[in-house]
């Protein structure tokens, strides 16, 4: 079986304006920020993010050019897109996914945080919008999953999940996360 070649590139196109104050294109090609995690079985795409809200749309740096962090910067935002790969092609077992997804900051809470019901279970401080681009996944909560199609749309406030492609093509996920309060 050979090693899967990774997510497919997304273009992304920023705009701005020049120094006359005409709009412009500042960057047109691949999102040059992918991250691939073989332990969770999925790869995140950066596209962009504000420091501080309201947002400063005056950049002309890469946002994103950096970061790899899950939730956004303090009072910021985040944009990315999340391939989520088929669960039985993840070869990491329970204990390694767990562990990794700990190392990056993500645990869930409550009476099943030392031991969720599955290893991506998560909780972020965040409003969190999701739009299911491509494929199929489940979203697991506490106690229940809710099973997602292209076109569907979560609002998440800050909730204890974990996102499961029990099917056999990867699911393609946009994110837009915003720094929130409980």
């Amino acid at each position: 079986m050979s090693e899967p070649a990774g997510p497919v590139p997304i273009r992304r196109v920023v705009t701005g304006k020049d120094a006359t104050g005409k709009a412009v294109v500042l960057f047109d090609g691949p999102a040059s920020n992918v991250r691939v995690r073989k332990e969770t079985g999925a790869a995140a795409t950066f596209l962009w993010l504000s420091e501080a809200t309201p947002a400063d749309i005056s950049r002309t740096d890469d946002a994103v050019a950096q970061y790899a962090a899950i939730p956004p910067p303090p009072n910021g935002s985040i944009f990315r897109i999340v391939e989520v790969a088929p669960e039985k092609n993840i070869t990491a077992d329970y204990e390694t996914r767990l562990r990794h997804a700990r190392q990056m900051g993500l645990a869930p809470e409550g009476p099943t945080r030392d031991r969720p019901r599955h290893p991506g279970m998560h909780r972020t401080r965040t409003l969190d919008y999701a739009i299911i681009l491509s494929g199929e996944v489940d979203m697991l909560l506490d106690d229940s999953d809710v099973h997602l199609k292209p076109g569907d749309v979560v609002i998440q406030q800050g909730t204890n999940h974990a996102w499961v492609n029990r099917g056999s093509e990867p699911c393609r996920i946009a994110f837009i996360l915003i720094d929130a309060q409980d």
